[in-house]
């Protein structure tokens, strides 16, 4: 395991050359860390394939350094992707286009269109221009663990993931802490496929019209099966009424030996195994969502009860998050 400073030169050189050679590295963004490979390979991308153990038809996201950088991903990029792009790239939002013939098939998932994103992180940014002068257009960079599992928000969850002679540069925990917002611009209403910190209302400013519902032909887009982001834990996400009666019944029984409690409220005094509390800003739960739950998986819990967010959009993008990771279990 090759581990680095994202802030060396000789580091972000290194892991250019890495890309351009058509092998793995492990990338920090503003959302999560994410496992790259130059995206114009079929053959390098489907080592993020083999390594996450992910589906090969499920597409991932194609990281550009700017707007003239997604150019020769896509057929032509519509209007309403132009606009996306111009209010919040370098930033968290993905835009889902025509796919240019014969330009990263495999990273699209074999589908007629791309998604595309330009992220702001400075390490992300820094390594993105040494591989285009290496030649590198962009790269395939899906979330840096195995298929299904907690995404990764520091270095070390990818260390954790993944064994010896993968590269990774160091750039600290990340911002935002969750995907980025999908937004399908490839027909002719966009519509939004998987939320994440921009709010759809600031979505819909920038294009100047409201967002369409998703539909059965919508492409399909990266996070966005029923079961994902799943601790080993089982997650269970419960309103507060349902909670109550949760700590109710637990303190009849005499406690919760080994579940793990994340809610906005104190569980009554022990009776939690473990208790964290969740944040009012829909913003700081986002930046440490992924890495709270990895840190009681870690502890050894074996359930995490999470309180569910207020019924406000701001908190979409964690309430997906929260619904994915418990869908892997049911009552």
């Amino acid at each position: 395991m090759l581990l680095l400073p994202g802030n060396d030169p000789a580091a972000v050189q290194a892991a250019a050359r890495r890309l351009a050679d058509g092998e793995l590295l492990g990338l920090p963004t503003e959302t999560v860390y994410g496992l790259a490979a130059r995206a114009d390979s079929d053959a390098a991308v489907a080592k993020i394939f083999a390594a996450k153990g992910r589906p090969s038809d499920h597409p991932l996201i194609v990281h550009v350094l700017d707007a003239a950088g997604a150019e020769p991903f896509a057929d032509h990029l519509p209007a309403t992707a132009r606009r996306l792009m111009e209010a919040f790239w370098p930033g968290p939002l993905t835009v889902i286009v025509p796919r240019q013939p014969g330009m990263a098939e495999a990273a699209a998932g074999g589908q007629a269109t791309v998604a595309l994103r330009a992220p702001a992180h400075p390490v992300a940014r820094a390594v993105l221009a040494a591989a285009r002068e290496l030649g590198v257009p962009g790269v395939a960079a899906p979330s840096a663990n195995r298929f299904g599992r907690v995404s990764p928000t520091l270095a070390r969850h990818v260390v954790e993931e993944f064994g010896p002679g993968l590269m990774v540069l160091d750039g600290g925990a990340c911002e935002v802490g969750i995907e980025s917002s999908i937004v399908d611009c490839s027909r002719a209403r966009p519509a939004l496929l998987r939320p994440g910190l921009i709010s759809p209302a600031r979505i819909e400013a920038a294009l100047g019209e409201a967002l369409a519902a998703p539909d059965a032909h919508a492409p399909k887009a990266s996070g966005t099966l029923a079961a994902h982001y799943a601790p080993t834990a089982r997650v269970r996400l419960l309103d507060a009424e349902r909670l109550a009666l949760r700590f109710a019944t637990a303190a009849a029984s005499g406690g919760l030996e080994g579940v793990a409690v994340y809610s906005r409220a104190q569980p009554p005094a022990g009776l939690a195994w473990k208790w964290q509390a969740l944040p009012a800003d829909p913003a700081v739960a986002a930046h440490e969502l992924f890495a709270v739950l990895r840190a009681l998986d870690a502890a050894g819990a074996r359930e995490i009860w999470v309180e569910a967010p207020p019924c406000d959009p701001t908190w979409d993008g964690v309430r997906d998050r929260l619904s994915r990771a418990a869908a892997a279990f049911t009552d």
